[in-house]
């Protein structure tokens, strides 16, 4: 099956980079065409540029003066697109990192591999990095899995509590994890390797993420409350039987930690040694004074973010 995913993978990073090589070409016909009008048509050239205004050059000289720490290009899920922070505000305002995402809250990992939409929009801002900046990116991000294992579905990973056989159905999650989401990252990866060679005749490094062990609570975005998302681990519980938050945690680590080790598999293949696994488990505390650190089931609080980008930032910033 990884074999096939592999083969797949470049079957669609040529896919995308065609389309991108046509709307690029597009882009320069438009541009040329342009050129040759009269002067009042043309689109406006980048010099001279025009002076910035007093207030805006205050503003440069205030923070526009020091190099950033890099350039990050992130594809992902909502630990990378949240409301109010997320690990790559948290990059950028903490560790001085300039982000271009093309990240979307609640995208299943499957969707970013095989419908093209997250990574169409990846070439095109690595394209953008390399035309406008003239430089390459320190790295790329990749989050993903979170919505493919919680959800409207979750409940089909457990048998019930009072079964012969409770706790995870373990064919179901191996098939889930094992086959599906391995899968789908192996494209994902191979695809955007593929992207990173055919642009800068180079693998770029990447990061990707494992999710630390949430706490099944039943808090969902804001409480949940109407048609605000969550809770999404929960109401799979109430449903299979399981009543009792020990016994709830028990259960998602033992899923985080089969999610993780799919991750670190993958990582470990000879075609991904460009490739950073972040093992994110134990970052965050499950007990105690937890709720400082998660704002919800899934996903941190600003603090806990804050406490995940530093994780990154470890990587990503040479010693």
């Amino acid at each position: 099956m990884l074999a096939a995913a592999l083969k797949s993978a470049a079957a669609q990073a040529q896919q995308v980079l065609a389309l991108r090589d046509q709307a690029l070409q597009t882009r320069q016909a438009v541009l040329k065409k342009r050129a040759n009008q009269p002067a009042g048509a043309r689109l406006a050239t980048r010099a001279p540029a025009p002076a910035l205004p007093p207030a805006a050059q205050a503003f440069v000289a205030a923070f526009g003066g020091l190099p950033s720490a890099g350039i990050l290009v992130a594809e992902g899920d909502s630990w990378f697109d949240y409301p109010g922070t997320d690990i790559l505000k948290q990059l950028e305002n903490q560790h001085g990192f300039e982000v271009e995402s093309v990240t979307h809250r609640g995208d299943p990992v499957e969707a970013m591999a095989y419908e093209g939409g997250q990574l169409q929009a990846f070439a095109r801002t690595l394209e953008n990095v390399l035309l406008r900046r003239g430089v390459l990116p320190r790295a790329i991000l990749l989050s993903g899995g979170g919505n493919d294992v919680a959800g409207t579905d979750f409940h089909v990973l457990l048998n019930h509590a009072e079964s012969a056989a409770p706790g995870l159905n373990e064919t179901i999650v191996r098939g889930l994890i094992e086959e599906r989401l391995q899968a789908a990252y192996v494209n994902i990866l191979a695809t955007v390797t593929h992207i990173c060679v055919a642009r800068t005749g180079q693998p770029l490094p990447i990061l990707l993420h494992g999710y630390d062990y949430p706490v099944p609570d039943g808090r969902g975005f804001w409480g949940g409350w109407g048609p605000l998302p969550g809770p999404w681990l929960a109401p799979g519980f109430e449903q299979k039987g399981y009543h009792d938050l020990v016994q709830r945690k028990a259960l998602i680590r033992q899923l985080i930690d089969a999610f993780n080790v799919m991750l670190a598999e993958v990582v470990a293949r000879p075609e991904f040694a460009h490739v950073q696994y972040v093992d994110l488990r134990g970052t965050l505390p499950t007990d105690g004074a937890y709720r400082n650190w998660w704002a919800n089931e899934l996903h941190p609080s600003p603090k806990g973010f804050g406490r995940v980008a530093d994780r990154f930032a470890a990587l990503l910033v040479p010693a």
